[in-house]
């Protein structure tokens, strides 16, 4: 299937056939396996999916951030580079001038030991948008953008003076900085508890709004998807499974694999629910079922020959709407009985 892309303008990224493998112990481990996808200017594609499935491998190969161990094939256009094989000093250039990460933990972003104010006009120093002078007032204004209270201070502060929701946003506030075209935030609120994550992520979203920046959201938190994200990617096993909007994937999951992260996640229209979770475990990258990797795990498929022997591909079923499987048209149905199954802890209660 070909990647889906915005019809009236140019993508700001263009991946194709994007592979990544790890070499250790004298073997090849694939850790993504042919991920293509285009990403609209101002759009906020959400990746979701569980541990292991390939988010975070395929936002560092983006940028360049992957360890001397990975190797990367395929092609990654931003603004016409191609960011598969750049020299280290191109891709220097292009971190957050062009684009910008958010990662889980801000305390593996910061320096404990050089103040916050600094840290989030680093970007601009670096790259020279900003005159020496100008910097510190502008950290303020950074801070006071992201919601943190009295930035003067703040920014003479130290990153252990900060809670983690305020560090989260110091980080925010450092990644937008030189107003990159693209922003990852790679599970940015895992860490954070559930008011804090809602604080986190609004902020992100004015952010987004405000700058007109386009945004990854990795996450495996679906709720998250449902309130930040555009459009969705579903990845499992190193794969793209699944793809569509977000009213699409809500509305119409398409793949066994999307209606069981549904399954999982607790609805607020139930009084008592029975959350359903996937059977098994994810497959280990360097050592994939043969047929689908999710066939294991699969109530429509695990019998099935096909499914045994033949990974799908990714079959378009619409202008940006495509599944890998092999029996995309019985999941509404599996859908339905699942939904029944959660439904019915409240009839038995």
């Amino acid at each position: 299937m070909s990647a889906p892309s915005t019809p009236t303008t140019d993508p700001v990224l263009s991946v194709r056939d994007l592979e990544v493998s790890f070499v250790g112990s004298g073997r090849r481990v694939p850790a993504v396996r042919g991920v293509d996808f285009d990403l609209a200017p101002g759009e906020v594609l959400g990746v979701v999916g569980e541990s292991g499935s390939g988010k975070s491998v395929t936002a560092l190969s983006l940028i360049g951030l992957l360890p001397e161990t990975a190797e990367v094939s395929g092609s990654v256009m931003m603004g016409g580079t191609q960011v598969v094989g750049a020299e280290p000093e191109e891709l220097r250039e292009m971190r957050g001038r062009d684009i910008g990460i958010v990662f889980q933990d801000p305390m593996t972003t910061l320096n404990p030991v050089l103040r916050v104010g600094p840290q989030v006009t680093e970007g601009l120093q670096v790259h020279d948008m900003l005159p020496r002078r100008e910097l510190s007032s502008k950290a303020k204004d950074l801070l006071a953008e992201v919601h943190i209270p009295d930035p003067a201070s703040r920014a003479r502060q130290y990153p252990h003076e900060f809670s983690g929701g305020m560090r989260q946003r110091a980080v925010i506030a450092m990644t937008v900085a030189t107003r990159p075209k693209i922003i990852i935030a790679d599970e940015p609120t895992t860490a954070l508890d559930v008011t804090v994550q809602a604080q986190v992520l609004q902020v992100l979203k004015q952010i987004q709004a405000d700058t007109g920046s386009a945004v990854i959201l990795i996450t495996h938190d679906l709720g998250v998807i449902a309130e930040m994200a555009d459009r969705v990617m579903v990845m499992y096993a190193g794969r793209v499974v699944e793809t569509g909007s977000v009213e699409e994937i809500f509305a119409d999951p398409r793949h066994p694999y999307t209606v069981g992260l549904m399954s999982s996640l607790p609805r607020l229209d139930a009084e008592l629910e029975r959350l359903v979770p996937i059977a098994g475990q994810p497959p280990t990258p360097g050592q994939l079922p043969p047929g689908c990797p999710f066939n294991p795990r699969c109530p429509l498929g695990y019998d099935r020959q096909k499914c045994q022997s033949e990974e799908p591909p990714l079959i378009e079923l619409g202008p940006g709407r495509g599944s890998a499987c092999h029996y995309h048209d019985e999941v509404p149905q599996l859908r339905i009985e699942t939904m029944a199954t959660m439904d019915g802890a409240t009839e038995t209660a």
